[in-house]
């Protein structure tokens, strides 16, 4: 019996996300929705998409981003789209878009930034994201520093109850307008100054309303095994799904922390524990520069960490810290990345340590000049990881793929900076990992960007190749796919995507935006 259908996807090799081998069978979408899967050949479409020789897969998730107030600014979310993204999970790390409320204010390179419209509450970012018609879905998390400097601005020091809740309650006003639980940042201001029982409280709203909490830990480093017992302890107590953010051993004096990791996590998921992790297939991480102060000159907020810089006794006691405590082997794996201020224009891409030999200065002296003259707003790649830890992430099976970035364009107002490849490169660069055999198969790396997120987010029927699930599909040639930007050239799309319906929309056709966007903030 013939079937009509609003757009078939014929003769792919299917891969459904589920981890199983792809089968060759055609797609029958009718709305919004995967009408049919099998063989199709007798039915009729509006428009069929010839995928001979190439993979049909799910959607990619994009487990960890930041893409909250740019998606307003681009909502085409190229640098994600032609990577298969048809689904972002934003507000990590503890910084969310929203609530804008009481002292809490955007980061600096979202604050500077002209949007459609305001908002103060995650209800009112929610009904803006939806005016401006995003081309992917959007999963909407709440961080943890809106939340505590709302309450109690960024002051360097443990909540009170009455503060942790009214922290309570405007999570449960977030999750209520829509958020899908909480995320926190803990080697920023102010999440670094909250101690385990508000984090533990707040953790707990989350999975009472069925939502995750998801951590940037206290350490990825020298203290990275004590930061994640916290973790862990954490998510025993709430019995919540819990989600550790960019998983990694930074420093190389920490490579050999990995056995305890990998170990300590097992058995917490054999004892119970809900517990994942997401990661980026890169060795090297992405912040801004001032990550590196110790937390007494990072209290306050901007102005007063400014005024630290500028007072010549503060000054010098920063630097004589920050040269005890940094390697020289540390100092060497730091490379400027973005500047704002047009002097520096010149450093982008070097070497923190060649940026001292310019100046004339050490690398402490240089970062604190860094800092001051473009007020906060450097950020920097680390190069601190090993490649053969992160082939061991990856391969773990509660591991999802997460960029770690915001959206980006290679023109218009998001193409000016200086961002990590990944914003581009992600998951093409993954699957390219697992084709010349560097990670898992094929199946379980599609597996990884889309069922497993789907499923630890409460995504329903996404995620999956099958009658009645969501129709984000992603078409794409195996030969062909490759991520193009790297740390020289950051902003290039990357290739092979061939194309991205989205909610049943065809919004990638052949490699060539179609000017039809179809996300959701589901």
């Amino acid at each position: 019996m013939s079937m009509d259908f609003d757009l078939l996807i014929a003769g792919g090799y299917v891969f459904d996300g589920t981890g199983r081998p792809a089968e060759r069978l055609d797609i029958g979408i009718r709305g919004d929705c995967i009408a049919e899967v099998g063989c199709l050949t007798a039915s009729h479409a509006r428009k069929t998409l010839d995928a001979t020789g190439r993979w049909v897969v799910p959607g990619f998730v994009d487990a960890h981003s930041h893409s909250d107030a740019y998606l307003l600014l681009e909502p085409a979310a190229r640098s994600k789209l032609y990577q298969g993204v048809t689904t972002e999970v934003v507000g990590q790390c503890g910084a969310s878009a929203a609530p804008l409320v009481g002292k809490a204010r955007l980061p600096s390179d979202w604050e500077e930034k002209p949007y459609p419209g305001r908002w103060r509450t995650t209800g009112e970012y929610r009904v803006l994201l939806e005016q401006v018609k995003p081309a992917v879905n959007v999963v909407m998390m709440t961080g943890h520093g809106k939340l505590r400097s709302a309450v109690m601005g960024y002051e360097g020091r443990p909540a009170t109850g009455d503060e942790i809740v009214r922290m309570e309650r405007l999570l449960e006003e977030a999750m209520a307008e829509g958020s899908r639980g909480l995320s926190s940042g803990l080697i920023y201001a102010p999440g670094m100054f909250a101690e385990s029982a508000e984090l533990e409280r707040l953790a707990g709203v989350a999975a009472r309303r069925g939502g995750v909490y998801s951590t940037h830990m206290r350490s990825e480093g020298a203290q990275l095994l004590e930061a994640l017992e916290e973790t862990l302890a954490l998510s025993r107590r709430t019995g919540g799904s819990t989600i550790i953010s960019h998983l990694k051993t930074s420093g190389k004096p920490n490579w050999h922390k990995l056995e305890g990791v990998l170990e300590r996590i097992s058995r917490a998921r054999a004892d119970g524990c809900i517990v994942y992790a997401d990661r980026y297939p890169y060795t090297a991480s992405n912040t801004d520069l001032d990550v590196i102060l110790p937390s007494w000159a990072a209290e306050g907020g901007r102005e007063a960490v400014l005024a630290r810089l500028r007072d010549s006794a503060i000054r010098n006691r920063l630097l004589e810290e920050l040269s005890a405590r940094q390697s020289e082997e540390a100092w060497q794996s730091i490379c400027i990345a973005q500047t704002v201020h047009p002097e520096l224009r010149s450093f982008r891409g070097i070497r923190l340590v060649e940026a001292a030999r310019r100046w004339g200065l050490s690398p402490a002296e240089t970062v604190v000049e860094l800092l001051e003259r473009d007020e906060l707003r450097t950020t920097a790649f680390f190069f601190g990881m090993s490649e053969e830890n992160m082939a061991r992430i990856l391969a773990e099976p509660w591991v999802m793929i997460g960029s770690d970035a915001s959206v980006r364009a290679p023109d218009g107002p998001l193409s000016n900076d200086f961002p990590h490849p990944r914003a581009y490169g992600t998951f093409v660069r993954f699957l390219r990992m697992s084709l010349e055999g560097k990670t898992v198969p094929p199946a379980e790396a599609i597996r990884k960007m889309t069922h497993l997120p789907a499923t630890v987010f409460g995504l329903g029927h996404r995620g999956i190749i099958q009658r009645g699930a969501a129709a984000d599909i992603v078409v794409l040639d195996p030969t062909k796919i490759r991520d193009c930007a790297d740390f020289d050239h950051p902003h290039r799309l990357a290739e092979g995507i061939a194309h991205v319906i989205v909610n049943g929309c065809l919004t990638l056709e052949s490699g060539v935006l179609t000017g039809k966007r179809g996300g959701r903030v589901l």
